[in-house]
């Protein structure tokens, strides 16, 4: 699989992510059959911002619920705002109650 079809896949399962909800790097990975390539999958939600439809990136969080991919947004508070927006409450850069917010695309989709 060639990258930009790699990331558009990254990127339609990212577009299902519920509002309200999160997902991890791995989990998207896992989900497309690339266990290991969670790097990759940051790669393309960091060249997500000029991607249509839009691609709600502030959902994608690392495994343990750390807002990792924050830098990429326009200000460094960006993605807390829109995850706050939805009701998902963070702390110090972590999702709390991450794991009842966790959604899995291997078992929701």
């Amino acid at each position: 699989m060639d990258k930009e079809n790699f990331f558009e896949k990254v990127y339609e399962v990212v577009r299902l992510i519920p509002r309200g909800r999160v997902t991890s790097y791995g989990a998207i990975a896992e989900y497309l059959g690339t266990k290991g390539s969670s790097r990759m999958v940051g790669y393309a939600m960091n060249g997500c911002g000029t991607a249509y439809p839009p691609v709600p990136a502030h959902r994608v969080v690392n495994r343990q619920g750390l807002l990792t991919g924050k830098r990429s947004f326009a200000t460094p508070h960006l993605m807390q705002q829109l995850l706050e927006s939805e009701g998902v409450e963070v702390e110090n850069d972590k999702v709390k109650n991450f794991k009842n917010l966790f959604w899995q695309p291997g078992a929701e989709l």
